[in-house]
């Protein structure tokens, strides 16, 4: 299926990274192989169960323009396009706070590309902040499997240099320094409000 943005050029999805699971290593801790939007999820899913918080996934509208229909059960959808750019993954309510926030992946072990931000997302970014809400990123690092909270501040200042001409990426050492960890756990998995908690003290 293809699906375009409102500008018309095809939307090309980033592809999913594959962990392989060695039968011969049973892994008991955690759920190897699942997404970090997997992941996520199901610890949205916990928070709202315990009463913590109510945070979801935005859903991206999109128009349906070819659907083949070659029996009512079965009915594919062939081509679609995004009504309009997407702004961040999660928005929701915590503690009264307005919660908005990005998730992103990286292969690298050395730096996170800055290209996997647009413009629109920053600006959506700003814009909540200024508002005061809490806006932040979530960056894993696939191949050590690394969790960490980046304040939008600080990710701003990272943009900034890239669009005055410098790196185009964050260097790993910067996430160290002004990132916060996120360590996994069982329930929840992805307990990123507690590194909230604890910056806000709220």
């Amino acid at each position: 299926m293809e699906f375009h943005y409102p500008n018309g050029r095809k939307y090309k999805s980033e592809p999913t990274p594959q962990i392989r699971n060695k039968p011969e290593k049973m892994i008991t801790y955690g759920k190897r192989g699942m997404t970090l939007e997997d992941e996520l999820n199901e610890t949205n899913l916990y928070y709202l169960s315990k009463g913590i918080a109510v945070i979801h996934k935005k859903p991206t509208p999109i128009q349906i323009v070819q659907v083949d229909y070659k029996s009512r059960s079965t009915a594919v959808i062939k081509e679609a396009y995004f009504r309009q750019a997407s702004t961040t993954d999660y928005n929701g309510v915590y503690k009264g706070k307005y919660i908005d926030f990005e998730a992103k992946e990286t292969q690298s072990n050395t730096s996170f590309p800055l290209s996997n931000f647009h413009e629109h997302q920053i600006n959506h970014m700003k814009n909540v902040v200024n508002h005061k809400g809490i806006s932040f990123v979530i960056l894993r690092f696939v191949k050590t499997d690394e969790l960490f909270l980046l304040e939008s501040k600080d990710l701003f200042s990272f943009w900034r240099r890239m669009e005055s001409g410098g790196r185009k990426s964050i260097k790993k050492e910067e996430i160290l320094s002004y990132g916060h960890p996120i360590e996994y756990g069982l329930h929840p998995r992805i307990d990123y409000l507690k590194v909230i908690q604890h910056l806000l003290l709220i």
